[in-house]
């Protein structure tokens, strides 16, 4: 029940909501790929990604002293149907804005 509740607040959330869909349409992103294309603080990004990750949509990857961010695999039916469900929503997402090359971030 606990974590079925943290997925549904999860959601509650239009940052949360664009971040789920900006991975879905673009794959693995680092956190600093993330805030250059998205223009957020890291603080306040590495939030919303907690969130995300407790709530079970992402997994995240350490790679030295970076995280890479992907949708979780395999996910459950609620968790499916949730990100179909947000890519029929009307966001215009901003391209991706690599600053990372071949694992390393330049931030």
């Amino acid at each position: 029940m606990e974590i079925f509740l943290k997925s549904v607040s999860a959601l509650n959330d239009e940052t949360r909501v664009l971040l789920l869909r900006f991975i879905d349409e673009y794959g693995e992103c680092c956190v600093c790929d993330l805030q250059n294309s998205l223009g957020m603080i890291q603080s306040r990004l590495s939030r919303h990604l907690k969130i995300l990750k407790d709530a079970r949509f992402l997994r995240v990857q350490r790679k030295g002293t970076w995280a890479y961010y992907s949708i979780r695999s395999p996910l459950d039916r609620f968790r499916l149907e949730a990100l179909q469900e947000i890519k029929h929503l009307d966001i215009t997402l901003p391209p991706l804005n690599k600053t990372s090359n071949n694992g390393e971030c330049k931030l």
